[in-house]
């Protein structure tokens, strides 16, 4: 909770608005348990069209903050979920592509056991046609 050392004590948190009075002819009341802000304006001090200007001037400005705020989250909305679309689509092709190299290795190995075998079985044959020939 942040404390004023305007008089009172008064805590923005708690519904009162002493910190932020801009002249001496506003005062304020707190609201019965709401966190409205009440105003009780003396007329004989300080102008009260300037106060109304000057509010609605912050009125504006903290609309246009909004809208900011609103239009900035709406941009980082759009783009965190173009980001997990890419993300997904990211995985999908990590996925995709491991299965292909796995089919290669297993064809590749398999290639490799054919050809060491059809190899032993030629060495096995020449070795074989070499004894017969040899004995003769």
């Amino acid at each position: 909770m942040a404390s004023s050392s305007f008089r009172g004590g008064s805590s923005f948190y708690n519904g009162n608005a002493a910190p932020y009075r801009s002249r001496e002819g506003l005062s304020t009341r707190t609201a019965a348990a709401s966190d409205e802000i009440q105003l009780q304006i003396d007329p004989m001090q300080g102008d009260l069209d300037d106060e109304i200007v000057g509010l609605h001037s912050q009125v504006k400005r903290l609309r246009n903050i909004a809208h900011d705020i609103g239009t900035e989250a709406k941009f980082q909305h759009d783009f965190l979920d173009q980001l997990q679309m890419t993300l997904i689509k990211a995985q999908a092709g990590v996925k995709d592509n491991v299965r292909r190299l796995n089919k290669k290795i297993i064809q590749n190995g398999s290639n490799h056991v054919v050809q060491v075998v059809i190899f032993a079985l030629i060495c096995f044959f020449i070795v074989y046609t070499w004894m017969k020939i040899s004995r003769k």
